[in-house]
C-alpha cells in the first residue's frame, strides 16, 4: 500500500499531496471530463482529503493510509454528477455512475500494474458511491471516511466537526479557494443537482438529491417512493 513518505510528493497551497504518475492521469481525466466548476470542486476535495488524513489517523494511528486511492476517489467522485456528461445513465444515481466511470479509469490506466488488486479499485469504488452518505461512510475503511469528510469541507467549510472542529484553519482553507475559485458554487450545485431530479427522477427519490427536486423542482413528486411507502404498500 503506498503511504505518503513512500510516494512522490509536491505542494499546493501548503499542504503536501502525492504526486504519481496515476493522480496525474486522474486530474487530468476530471479536467477534460468537467467544466470549470466541477473540476474546482473536485481539486478542492482532493486537498482536503489529504489535509483531513490526521483527523483519522488519530482515532486509527496504525492505518497506514493509501494516499493514491484516497486521491483518485477524490479527484473523480463526480465524473457523472452532470446530466450532461458521458458517464451519467439514465437509471443509477450520480454516485454510482462516477464510481462505475472511476473503475473504468482504473481498468484501462493501471490494468499493467499489479498494486492495483480488485480490493483496492472496491475501495475507490465504495468511497465515491457512498461520498454523499454520511451515515456509512463514517464507518468505513479510513479512506472512504477521509474521502468524505474531504468533500463535505467543500460544502460546509473546515469546521466541519461537531463544536466547531475541523480537520483545517479557515487560513488554509481560504488558500486552497484561492487557487481554485467556489464561484456561486451554492448555486451551482443547486442546479446540478436539480437536473437530476428534472431528467432521471427515479434515481433520486431515495437519497438527498430528491431534497433539491421537492424544493425547487415543479412537479417532482416522491410520493409513493419513499421507503415509508414500500412498507406499507408490502404489507
Amino acid at each position: 500500500m503506498p503511504t505518503l513518505s513512500s510516494l512522490p510528493t509536491r505542494e499546493i497551497a501548503g499542504i503536501t499531496i502525492p504526486d504519481t504518475p496515476l493522480i496525474s492521469k486522474a486530474i487530468a481525466h476530471a479536467r477534460e471530463q468537467g467544466d470549470d466548476f466541477t473540476y474546482n470542486h473536485v481539486m478542492r476535495c482532493f486537498l482536503f482529503a489529504i489535509a483531513s488524513v490526521s483527523v483519522v489517523t488519530t482515532v486509527v494511528p496504525d492505518y497506514a493510509i493509501d494516499y493514491e486511492a484516497l486521491a483518485i476517489s477524490t479527484i473523480l467522485h463526480d465524473l457523472a454528477w452532470s446530466v450532461d456528461s458521458d458517464n451519467c445513465t439514465a437509471d443509477k444515481r450520480f454516485e454510482v455512475d462516477s464510481a462505475n466511470a472511476a473503475r473504468q479509469f482504473l481498468a484501462t490506466e493501471a490494468e499493467n500494474d499489479p498494486s492495483w488488486d480488485p480490493h483496492r479499485v472496491q475501495l475507490v469504488w465504495d468511497a465515491i458511491a457512498l461520498h454523499t452518505t454520511t451515515s456509512i461512510a463514517m464507518h468505513k475503511q479510513p479512506e472512504v471516511m477521509i474521502a468524505h469528510i474531504g468533500i463535505s469541507v467543500d460544502f460546509v467549510g473546515p469546521n466541519v466537526f461537531p463544536g466547531g472542529k475541523g480537520p483545517l484553519a479557515w487560513e488554509a482553507f481560504n488558500e486552497v479557494v484561492e487557487i481554485f475559485p467556489r464561484e456561486n458554487f451554492k448555486e451551482g450545485v443547486k442546479v446540478i443537482l436539480c437536473d437530476l431530479c428534472r431528467k432521471k427522477p427515479n434515481t433520486t427519490y431515495d437519497n438527498f438529491v430528491g431534497d433539491f427536486g421537492e424544493k425547487y423542482v415543479e412537479g417532482y413528486d416522491r410520493t409513493g417512493k419513499k421507503a415509508s411507502d414500500f412498507i406499507e404498500n408490502a404489507l
